[in-house]
């Protein structure tokens, strides 16, 4: 018997406002908000989707896990989500690495992939 994955849980200082930036990143839709979560999904029945919880305490060190996105245009792609708010980090990765490190707003490291080839 094996299980389906239902969604990643995101700490975070203000749920509410990282929920709506990474809905808007992805093109998801917020399909849940309580005072204590806010879920967002592609669809309000697609899974797995992203809830995002409150912590009291501050992102202190590099992501044990993080998301990759991979876009059509990585360039152009980059670039949207800069000027959404995101930056760019630095986690050790090489000049010859094809993928861009970013940032959310509230500094979770993400990946942009370059386009297959």
């Amino acid at each position: 018997m094996g299980s389906v994955w239902e969604n990643l849980v995101v700490d975070s200082a203000d749920p509410a406002r990282l929920a709506r930036w990474w809905a808007e990143a992805l093109g998801y839709q917020i399909v849940a908000e309580l005072p204590d979560e806010v879920e967002i999904r592609r669809t309000p029945d697609t899974l797995p989707g992203l809830v995002f919880v409150p912590v009291p305490e501050g992102k202190e060190t590099k992501n044990r896990l993080h998301i990759d996105l991979r876009p059509t245009d990585q360039e152009a792609e980059v670039e949207r989500l800069v000027n959404m708010g995101a930056r760019h980090v630095d986690v050790g990765q090489s000049p010859d690495d094809t993928w861009t490190v970013l940032a959310d707003p509230e500094g979770n490291e993400f990946c942009v992939l370059a386009q297959r080839g």
